[in-house]
Parts: structure tokens; sequence; C-alpha cells
């Protein structure tokens, strides 16, 4: 990933040397002047689609939120009721009553099957496990989307990552594989993000940093027979001194009522995974507007093999007021047509409560929400049997998810995508395929 800001020697405003230069070199990639400025002026004129992926570490049990079996034996229907939704025929959890305001903006996805017992984020960010990945390098759905899409805007990034760097390794983001580093995402670690409003500071206080730029320019027109009268990082320079990325990042400039219908939470960590930050769910609805086609967002910690009904009550009060204002939002904002949603995770927990009052892994199902993207919505895909054991209606495997992610986008799911050597590799498998139902 490129990192935005690291821990190597710091600058007075506290931005490292290094992480400086990695900004600038993604910012340029070796564009010329003349090609970043079409590209600023074109992408001031034209839309584009993007998604948020919401990503929930260590397995939400499906049967305690968006497939709950009231009529199933006591020691499988746990101690949550169903509740009504505003699209008649469809229910949720009772902790979940923001959420049930906005189902006819949504589409519950119940069957997601195929999934490994394997805490990472690699089946759902490569659509393989995590082994897989790593031995035949298949890189992150976000590196394919910036590598064969590449900018909307020279000044804010296709993909940023949101994830934190978590105790759990599996749980963190998986890398660019094949595709090289052209294609990584830049990355904005939980404390950091206050941090980068440094970035925005006067001239004088970056001279440091423009004079080693200039001497990087020197050594470059050495080499460079074009004849360009503009350097090459004079252009990242403004791309640093520019407050745009920095303005996405920062939800203190939305309203009050804004960041109340959110709702704060913290950007501690629970367990060994994710905080439940939902400041990230609302920094992921300003990028997709900026400019980013991708963003991704790990939130929580579902890992609940012990008092699974003491944690849920804690924690999805929050959650159900974070991830039903990032829905109404982008509806209310006009962006449902261009900006995706997609919340899911690695597995379902087990139909049946153990000794310590929790639910073990369950890979055999599990669920995923989608909204936006011009996506029929108001609908419930598929379904489980009477314990939410297995997909009873419309299995869908789960690489069939980062299809229909693609889809969303307007990218073939099975076109090729080129690697750091020029060899064409597929996006995904061609028997991968759409979840048609959502179109």
């Amino acid at each position: 990933m490129l990192n935005v800001l690291g821990p190597a020697s710091r600058f007075c405003d506290h931005v490292s040397r290094r992480n400086f230069l990695q900004v600038g070199a993604w910012s340029l990639g070796g564009l010329t002047l003349p090609g970043l400025m079409k590209a600023e002026a074109a992408a001031k004129t034209r839309s584009h689609k993007s998604i948020i992926v919401v990503y929930l570490s260590g397995g939400l049990s499906h049967q305690d939120t968006f497939d709950l079996k009231p009529n199933a034996p006591a020691e499988v229907r746990g101690e949550f009721k169903p509740i009504n939704t505003n699209v008649p025929g469809i229910q949720v959890g009772e902790l979940l009553p923001m959420m049930s305001r906005c189902a006819d903006k949504m589409t519950l996805v119940r069957s997601i099957v195929g999934l490994a017992d394997e805490h990472s984020s690699w089946q759902n960010m490569c659509g393989v496990g995590m082994d897989t990945a790593k031995r035949e390098q298949k890189p992150h759905f976000g590196c394919v989307v910036a590598k064969t899409q590449g900018a909307v805007d020279p000044l804010i990034p296709p993909f940023v990552d949101l994830f934190p760097t978590m105790q759990h390794k599996p749980y963190n983001s998986p890398h660019t594989g094949k595709l090289g580093r052209s294609a990584a995402a830049v990355k904005v670690d939980g404390d950091e993000v206050s941090v980068m409003k440094n970035l925005s500071v006067s001239a004088d206080q970056l001279q440091d940093r423009k004079s080693l730029l200039a001497m990087m320019d020197q050594a470059r027109r050495s080499a460079d027979q074009s004849g360009m009268t503009e350097t090459f990082h004079s252009k990242a320079f403004d791309v640093l001194t520019s407050s745009k990325l920095v303005d996405a990042l920062d939800v203190s400039k939305e309203s009050m009522a804004v960041r109340e219908r959110y709702g704060r939470g913290s950007n501690k960590h629970l367990g060994d995974g994710a905080p439940m930050w939902n400041d990230q769910l609302l920094m992921a609805r300003r990028l997709v507007e900026a400019g980013a086609r991708v963003v991704t967002v790990a939130y929580g910690f579902w890992d609940t093999h012990g008092q699974n009904f003491r944690h849920l009550k804690q924690h999805m009060p929050l959650f159900d007021r974070g991830i039903s204002a990032l829905i109404e939002d982008i509806y209310s904002r006009g962006l449902d047509e261009e900006v995706t949603v997609l919340v899911w995770g690695e597995f379902g927990r087990t139909p049946k409560i153990n000794k310590d009052a929790g639910r073990d892994h369950w890979a055999r199902v599990n669920g995923a929400i989608f909204a936006g993207g011009g996506m029929k919505v108001g609908q419930v895909i598929g379904s489980t049997d009477s314990v939410a054991a297995v997909a009873k209606d419309d299995p869908i495997p789960y690489p069939n998810v980062l299809a229909t992610a693609y889809h969303a986008l307007g990218m073939d799911p099975h076109a090729m995508v080129y690697d750091i050597a020029n060899r064409p590799t597929p996006i995904l498998p061609s028997s991968t395929q759409i979840i048609q139902k959502l179109f």
C-alpha cells in the first residue's frame, strides 16, 4: 500500500520525508503536465461509478441480525426477535431499528456459500482464500479497479484504503499481487487522519520539501529529452499542497446533524480486529464524492465465540446507526445510481449456541448487504433452512459478490487485467457470475 503517513523521520509539521515522496509518486506516476491538466478538466465534467466496501472482521452472526429464525429451537434462535421493516415481508433483528427503516434502499443477500473457515479479508477482497491469493499473487479488487480504470481526478487516488493495521494480520488488506505498486491503494490508517491536516500548510513550511523535489527534478531533466519546461515534481507539489484529499477526509466540514446521524464511534480497536469508527463511514462517502472509485473500511469485531448476545447488544446499535446513515446518505445526495455500498464479512456463525453463550465459525452460509449502484433494492435474495445452517434457495458462491461489485463499477469481471510484466490475467474466473437479481 502507499501510505500517506508513516513512522520515518519527520519534518517540523510531522509529515515524513519518505512518505511525502510516496504521495508525490502516486500523484504523478509519470504523467506529463498537459496530461494532468486535461485529466483535471475532464474530472470536473464527468460522473464516475464507485463502491464503498465495509468489511466486518471476525464474522457477524447472521441469524441474530439479518436472517432470524424465530420458529427454531431456543438453542438456535437465541435472544433476539425479528422486527418488520418498511418493506412488507422483510424482517431484521430487533437491534436494527434504523436499518429496518431503510430496507427499501438495500438488498439482503442471505445465501452466500463456498467460504472457508478462514479469519481473513482475502476471500472478501480477492475472491480466493489467503493462501491461494498469496501463492498466485491475486490482487485486491480495489487494485484491479485502480489499474484498469485509473483516477477520475488526478488529485484523488482511485483506491483509498481506510483499513487500520489490525492485530490479527490476516484481517488486514491484501496486497497488490501481480499488479505492482502502481495499482496500490493510498492507505489512511486510524489516528493518521487527524495528522493529515498538516499536509495543508503554508509555502514556508513546505520549503524544505520543495527544495528536495527541485533536486529530484534536476536529475530527471538530465535524462529527459522531451523538452518540457514544466518539471515533473512541480505538479506533485501542487497535489500535496492541494486540500482536496485532506478535505475529503475531514468530516468536521459536515454539519453537526450529519455527524450525529452517522454516530461518532471510536478509532480504538475491538479485540484483534477493527474499530467501530463511524467517522470512517462518513469519510468513505466524502471520498467517493471527491472522485475515489473504491473505498474500503474495516468495521468492528464480530468473532463472538463467547457472550454473543451481550456483545451484539453493546455494539449493534452503533452499527445500525452508521450503516443505515451511509445508505440513506447515498440516496439523499442523489448518489444511488453511481455509488454502490457493499457490507459483508468472512463467514457466519453456528446455528447452535455454545456453552459460553456464543456462536462459533460457520462458513457454510453467510450474508451480505448491497445498496445503491443503480441496483434493484428492497428485496431479499436467497434463503437458508429453518436453522440458518445452509443455503436453501439461490446459493451464491462468494466470488460472485465481487463479480457483482465489478459489474456495478461498469467493468466486465471476466476481462483481462495486465500485470507489471504486461501479461494478461482474467480479473475473475469465467465460472463467476453476476447476481442477476440485483439488476
